[in-house]
């Protein structure tokens, strides 16, 4: 049986080899190969999309440099050898070697040499602003406890993150919603017994294609949302600075989502279905009935429930595309996942993905529906300043236009 590392390592394979791949450009292929690299280093998903967003920037900033023009598969090359040898210095073997190959691919000269300290200043000075964002701060939680008393000693994940220096918003709670529904709603009671009728480990009432796309779920690295983002990059007429601009907005947009969510889950330390339904003798509500031994799916993440983190991820990159092919045909879209063994799902817009994501996170038994959908709402935001910064001001006007249309 493949491990953990092998099977993740597979499916990234699987995924670089989607229909397409034979004509991908450097922007896509140095995705994929930083997408090997974080499953590699067994990084979790808030620093392997924050690791994402400072690559992708850096490609995209060292194509604005003349002097990548003549060679900018090489300037894209040295941009992301440096980020990730800076953020990655034990995966430093694996990165020269890709640097290496990649540029062999061009031939030698001055040019090429300009097109690499291109990329080299680029992400150097991408770095020296983003390295100081906070998010390689220590891990300072303080578990709430008296003084004697055991608790769990696992620390639940990235509590610094709301400190974090956004991309793109002002600051982390600038999209901070309101609080979870109170306990005495009957929003809370319709959405509890949602969760525990299809989310629980031993459900009946779960279908097993239900059951299936929660695990395909299950995985959050970015490279499952990049596979997104390759349906679109692949398709015709596209230009590499189209694609590099395009991964650069997705990015940034991605990593400022989860600053936003993770605001959001420490303000309101709400908390998971498995907690709350084993302890619904207590939430003042008469019609939710706790199950003592009810278990989720999917083992719960290390962090508290509300918003979700895969549906604020899932509605960013939906809106980002949605903008990106506004009056274009939206190709199928497409991704893999290595918790699925590899599988392969497709949709027909936008939409559906969104929504498969939102309603995996119940079946899965570990969100609630008004968890998921305050989740989108708040990436329709994020999105939108992304949008407003790398679209221009024409296309953008479009957008409101077409938005504004009855």
């Amino acid at each position: 049986m493949k491990s953990n590392l092998q099977s993740i390592l597979a499916a990234v394979a699987c995924w670089a080899a989607l229909p397409g791949a034979a004509k991908a450009d450097a922007v896509t292929d140095w995705n994929a190969k930083t997408s090997e690299f974080i499953a590699e280093a067994r990084m979790g998903t808030p620093p392997a999309v924050r690791l994402m967003a400072l690559t992708q920037t850096a490609a995209h900033e060292s194509l604005r440099s003349p002097a990548a023009a003549a060679h900018p598969d090489a300037a894209i090359a040295a941009a992301h050898r440096s980020v990730l040898l800076r953020l990655l210095p034990a995966q430093s073997a694996a990165i020269e070697q890709a640097y290496q190959t990649a540029l062999q691919r061009t031939p030698e000269g001055p040019k090429r040499g300009e097109a690499v300290a291109a990329g080299i200043a680029a992400a150097e000075a991408l770095l020296a602003v983003r390295l100081q964002d906070g998010g390689s701060a220590p891990d300072a939680y303080r578990p709430l406890t008296t003084a004697g008393t055991y608790v769990p000693t696992a620390s639940p994940a990235v509590p610094h993150w709301p400190q974090r220096k956004p991309w793109l918003m002002t600051h982390a709670a600038q999209f901070r919603p309101g609080p979870p529904p109170d306990l005495a709603s009957e929003t809370w009671a319709r959405d509890f017994e949602e969760t525990k009728r299809l989310g629980a480990r031993t459900s009946q009432a779960r279908t097993a294609e239900q059951g299936a796309v929660a695990k395909f779920w299950e995985f959050s690295l970015p490279s499952i949302y990049f596979g997104v983002v390759r349906s679109v990059a692949d398709q015709p007429g596209r230009s590499l600075t189209d694609n590099a601009r395009l991964y650069a907005m997705v990015a940034q947009a991605m990593d400022d989502a989860l600053i936003a969510v993770f605001d959001a889950k420490y303000q309101y330390q709400f908390w998971r279905p498995v907690t709350a339904i084993r302890n619904a003798d207590q939430d003042r509500h008469p019609s939710t009935e706790r199950d003592a031994a009810w278990a989720s799916l999917i083992e719960a993440p290390m962090h508290p429930e509300y918003p979700s983190g895969h549906s604020i991820l899932a509605s960013t990159v939906a809106r980002v595309l949605d903008a990106e092919m506004a009056g274009r045909a939206m190709p199928l879209l497409s991704t893999v996942s290595p918790t699925a063994g590899g599988a392969r799902r497709t949709w027909i817009g936008t939409a559906p993905f969104t929504r498969e994501v939102s309603d995996a996170r119940i079946h899965a038994g570990i969100h609630f529906r008004f968890s998921t959908d305050t989740a989108e709402r708040m990436g329709v935001d994020i999105a939108g300043l992304a949008i407003a910064r790398f679209l221009s001001p024409a296309r953008v006007a479009g957008l409101a236009g077409r938005a504004a249309k009855p």
